[in-house]
């Protein structure tokens, strides 16, 4: 590994331009990876990473050894970084000791309708940790792509990258459309549209998920405005104990979504050893 450069000062222009990114979140056209798993998943889906800075806390664990290297094969500046400086820019307690700078992924929205469509739709979800880890859940049963509409949490927030543990970068996504328009375009391709919903009129495990569908999820605790609900194809609700009257939206969408995987014949890995 090249070190570029020593930045012992909050003055340095890289310290400035990670204070501003961490500030500034989706207003950029860049985004914040921290640690060096995340590093290392963003490299492996493609990601353009601009540069990084690093702490002598990134070489002693073989996880931070392997960022720095494969960082230095994609020929990124890795600048070191005084500890103190990159803990201040940690959302974390105790920071791994590697920060990088990655250009945002963009997806054409194409992709979205490969094969037969398994969209998630996720409503106004503003929880940055749930919005991450319904992308992870999505890509976990072979979903197709996620519509995150206006009002949803950044999914390239610190928060949700850790949610998703790489999934944000991989899985085909468009973002801040209205719910109106989402329904127009998944309307338009022939894609089903099933909102769930508590008082919903088909038991998830009882619907057709083998034809496209689209399942929608809305923010936590008001749930789905009644607009989608009626413009909505179908609606789906997953039976509950009393006197429990709802889940959390990341419980919901992994029922529906592995019940259309099982539908689908979904292929599980092998178990590991």
């Amino acid at each position: 590994m090249a070190v570029k450069q020593t930045v012992s000062s909050r003055a340095n222009p890289l310290y400035k331009r990670l204070r501003a990114l961490v500030e500034k979140g989706a207003a950029s056209d860049l985004c914040l990876l921290e640690g060096p798993r995340l590093v290392l998943e963003a490299l492996a889906a493609g990601l353009t990473v601009v540069e990084a800075a690093a702490a002598p806390r990134a070489e002693a664990t073989a996880v931070g050894r392997a960022a720095l290297t494969a960082l230095a094969a994609a020929r990124v500046s890795v600048h070191h970084l005084k500890a103190e400086l990159l803990a201040s820019l940690s959302e974390t307690e105790t920071s791994q000791g590697l920060l990088a700078l990655a250009r945002r992924p963009t997806f054409q929205e194409d992709l979205l309708f490969r094969g037969k469509p398994l969209l998630l739709v996720a409503d106004a979800v503003q929880n940055p940790g749930n919005l991450g880890g319904l992308l992870r859940t999505a890509e976990a049963a072979h979903a197709t792509g996620a519509y995150l509409t206006a009002g949803c949490a950044d999914p390239l927030s610190w928060k949700a990258l850790r949610g998703a543990m790489g999934s944000a970068f991989r899985l085909p996504h468009v973002r801040a459309l209205s719910m109106e328009a989402v329904i127009d375009r998944l309307t338009e391709r022939g894609v089903a549209v099933l909102a769930t919903a508590a008082d919903g009129d088909t038991r998830y495990d009882e619907a057709d998920l083998r034809r496209p569908v689209a399942i929608v999820v809305g923010a936590e605790g008001a749930g789905l405005n009644p607009v989608t609900l009626a413009r909505a194809h179908g609606r789906l609700y997953v039976p509950l104990a009393p006197p429990v009257e709802s889940l959390n939206v990341g419980v919901a969408a992994a029922l529906v979504l592995y019940e259309a995987a099982r539908q689908r014949g979904f292929a599980a890995r092998a178990a590991p050893r």
